[in-house]
């Protein structure tokens, strides 16, 4: 992977993540933006895998995927409420590694995540 590309990604992840009360976390509609997946149902796929791997390593999911119903713009000054989940890093490099393997920006987020979030960290917390 090139070094603009790497440095272009990691810019994108890093402001994606929020912070809140000093959690840091995710938003899966951000996520799945980044990680290049045009539609939700297909995302949530992933999610779904990932969770799985989340309960299969002995960890609550609660504490790394909370969902939640954000609001959206719609034409005409309107607004419509849609579905969201926030992410732990945890989460997130659950799903990076459960993600489709030939996107570019999915082999980005395996060693993003990987690097960033050690699993003896998560595994320690059991």
């Amino acid at each position: 992977m090139k070094k603009d590309v790497i440095t272009r990604l990691t810019k994108n992840f890093e402001e994606a993540a929020q912070k809140e009360r000093g959690v840091e976390y995710w938003m899966a509609r951000d996520i799945q933006e980044l990680l290049g997946y045009e539609e939700w149902r297909n995302f949530c796929r992933v999610i779904d895998k990932a969770k799985t791997a989340c309960q299969n390593s002995g960890q609550s999911l609660a504490d790394h995927f909370v969902a939640l119903n954000k609001m959206i713009g719609l034409g005409k000054g309107g607004q419509r409420e849609i579905p969201d989940i926030m992410l732990s890093r945890y989460a997130c490099y659950l799903i990076a590694q459960n993600g489709d393997p030939h996107k570019e920006s999915i082999a980005f987020a395996q060693t993003y995540f990987a690097l960033q979030e050690p699993i003896f960290r998560i595994l320690a917390k059991t």
